[in-house]
């Protein structure tokens, strides 16, 4: 297959980018700042990206099965503190950048786009979710240890995923576990569609590179097209 690859040089994308070579396909990775490209491969090429501008995305759709969006503001692997700093600021931003992948895609129906964002939105008990559950979104924010104005930024993947959920282009978007990180790839988990997957333990976690995993299993096996999926142990 040929990915496009949004984000590649973060805690997930990079991880995707890694995952999606090593099953053989070719990969478009796309960075912000084209000298963080550090990884080098025959099926691999690198290129610079606004994903704010959807004319410059769309010039990039020609020959691409799937688009995979791991996009956030700033990047979290090398400065987390940043990241979350500016998804406060504008916490808008995952709605505006999914309009702007579906305006895109307008002129290739056919590429589908793969987005992994936020598990907020998850449902904790039927029809309940955190992020329309304000003491539950605090008390979370507080156990993870993120200030709790981040809250806006759960919204605002919220409000992305209701912009995707407009869209009758071919789109998958992926809640990951509540608590989700560094970690061993284990090439296993559970999926869900709404509802928080939790362990033994109560808790809702994966890692980064097992969420690469079910990102690539996805694209290879779409099951969840014009859907919400999650993931978790």
């Amino acid at each position: 297959m040929f990915i496009g690859i949004i984000g590649a040089t973060g805690n997930v994308g990079r991880l995707v980018l890694g995952e999606a070579l090593e099953r053989g396909h070719h990969v478009t990775a796309f960075t912000r700042d084209i000298a963080r490209a550090e990884v080098e491969h025959p099926h691999l090429t690198w290129a610079e990206l606004d994903v704010f501008d959807s004319a410059a995305v769309a010039a990039r759709l020609p020959g691409m099965d799937v688009l995979i969006s791991c996009y956030q503001p700033g990047n979290a692997a090398r400065d987390f503190d940043a990241t979350v700093s500016e998804s406060i600021a504008d916490p808008t931003v995952y709605a505006t950048v999914a309009r702007s992948l579906l305006t895109a895609l307008e002129t290739h129906p056919r590429t589908r786009l793969l987005v992994i964002g936020g598990a907020g939105s998850l449902e904790f008990a039927p029809g309940r979710t955190t992020v329309d559950d304000e003491e539950r979104l605090l008390a979370v924010m507080d156990e993870i240890g993120l200030p709790r104005g981040y809250a806006a930024a759960v919204r605002g993947h919220r409000d992305a995923l209701d912009a995707l959920r407009t869209s009758n282009r071919l789109w998958t978007y992926l809640s990951p576990a509540g608590e989700i990180g560094p970690g061993e790839r284990t090439g296993r988990y559970r999926i869900g569609t709404d509802q928080e997957i939790v362990d033994a333990e109560g808790r809702s976690r994966i890692s980064f590179a097992d969420a690469a995993v079910a990102l690539v299993d996805e694209a290879e096996l779409p099951r969840f097209v014009q859907r919400r999926f999650t993931i978790g142990y």
